[in-house]
């Protein structure tokens, strides 16, 4: 028996200390944390998260871009807790509840083109999994099983299980598990931080487009699909690149019959300024991939989308004609039920068009940073912003954080980029110090 008592918080040295021995952290050295200790937070409220201290964090990364609206938003609260009065969960194989019914239907309203069908899973890697065996397993039912290779972006960024990783071009993650990969082609990315001197982002996002159409006229016939992260490259920096790549990918994709799947896990549910990143250049994709901020940022859950013609071939008398894919936690009810409070927010509070007047606010009065002497490439596209720090410190990213937790911030750099996601709902008086702090963190480093 546990001789734990759950109504006694642990203290904040508690909270490190046993964290440290019984939990392996995600993406960290954790001998790292012998010198940066875990910060042990224990409540949050909007855009802030509260330590064991005390002390609050502006969380100005959203929580790995997936907080939406706030920590401890009430009405997502309010769903949830009139969910748990139903029904937690019940296994998607045999039945079907109202919230994902309801959720698919909506999302199917709200989606580019006519994707009309929803396969759910947990997180966005496994979306990632079910668009690339989804897209093969369709060649091979249409008799082209010769069709079962893979295209993606120079520092695209898909996920960390095997399939996802294969497509991934980020190279501590690559080089590491390289023996247990699929080889995938990697085309030349539209990021204009690429372009030459004097070319536009447009010209430039034409010129790797044209890259991407010589590959495929010489290997579409072995290409199941080419998948994207769309408009921005997240774990690459937050690259951002020109819509006309976009539109151009679409036709390619189509004269050369190849599938295009849009990986919107981070970018999806207005992160670049309109509810779908693919709605800037007016396409829709075969798979659309769906994540993050798809419940709010509250329970894991991803979907991918896709059309009837992609659904009709799996649709057979024949069980091997089936998608072969399952997750225990498909569909939770929980999950589904904070994704349809999450979509009524977006409805009620016209967040995209609030998020337009607050984007500009930023834009406006970042000029110190833009113009700061340490500061290059200061970029932004809807709700995200990002800037290179020219720094030779190797331990630039964990002393920025470090720095940035001492003005109530939350940074988390990318190598030495940079970046801002806020949760929607940061209001002028936040963004003063989320710019603020961060001058003085460059100005402190």
């Amino acid at each position: 028996m546990s001789n734990i008592n759950h109504n006694i918080p642990l203290s904040a040295s508690q909270l490190q200390l046993r964290s440290l021995e019984s939990v392996w952290h995600p993406c960290t050295q954790m001998k790292q944390h012998e010198t940066y200790p875990l910060v042990p937070i224990v409540s949050g409220k909007g855009v802030w998260l509260y330590d064991a201290a005390g002390e609050r964090y502006l969380d100005a990364i959203s929580s790995w871009w997936v907080n939406l609206f706030g920590h401890s938003n009430p009405y997502i609260n309010a769903a949830i807790h009139d969910q748990l009065e139903k029904i937690e969960h019940v296994m998607l194989a045999g039945f079907t509840h109202e919230p994902v019914v309801l959720l698919s239907e909506r999302l199917k309203k709200i989606a580019p083109g006519a994707l009309g069908h929803c396969f759910y899973a947990s997180d966005g890697a496994s979306a990632i999994e079910i668009a690339l065996k989804m897209s093969f397993h369709y060649w091979l039912l249409c008799g082209q099983p010769q069709k079962n290779n893979f295209v993606s972006l120079q520092n695209d960024y898909h996920g960390e299980t095997l399939g996802a990783l294969s497509v991934t071009d980020v190279a501590i993650f690559r080089e590491t598990y390289a023996p247990l990969l699929r080889p995938c082609t990697h085309v030349p990315t539209p990021d204009w931080r690429y372009a030459e001197t004097g070319e536009s982002p447009e010209d430039y996002a034409i010129r790797a487009a044209d890259a991407l159409e010589r590959y495929l006229a010489e290997n579409h016939a072995q290409t199941a699909a080419f998948i994207l992260e769309p408009l921005v490259q997240g774990a690459a920096g937050m690259g951002m690149y020109h819509s006309a790549y976009l539109q151009r990918a679409r036709e390619i994709c189509t004269q050369y019959q190849v599938h295009l799947i849009a990986d919107e896990i981070a970018v999806g549910f207005g992160r670049t300024g309109i509810l779908f990143a693919c709605n800037h250049a007016d396409i829709a994709p075969d798979f659309l991939c769906l994540s993050k901020g798809l419940s709010g940022g509250y329970l894991p859950l991803s979907v991918v989308m896709t059309s009837d013609t992609i659904f009709q071939a799996f649709y057979d008398d024949k069980t091997a004609h089936a998608f072969l894919h399952s997750h225990s936690h498909t569909g939770n009810a929980l999950a589904c039920r904070a994704a349809l409070a999450t979509l009524d927010i977006f409805e009620r509070d016209h967040v995209i068009e609030t998020n337009k007047s607050k984007a500009a606010y930023l834009n406006k009065i970042a000029t110190p940073l833009t113009d700061h002497s340490k500061v290059k490439n200061f970029r932004n596209c809807g709700m995200i912003w990002a800037f290179e720090v020219e720094t030779d410190d190797r331990d630039f990213a964990a002393k920025c954080f470090q720095a940035g937790l001492k003005q109530q911030i939350l940074l988390r750099p990318l190598g030495k980029t940079i970046y801002f996601m806020p949760p929607y709902i940061i209001n002028e008086q936040e963004i003063d110090l989320l710019v603020n702090a961060t001058l003085h963190v460059l100005d402190t480093l």
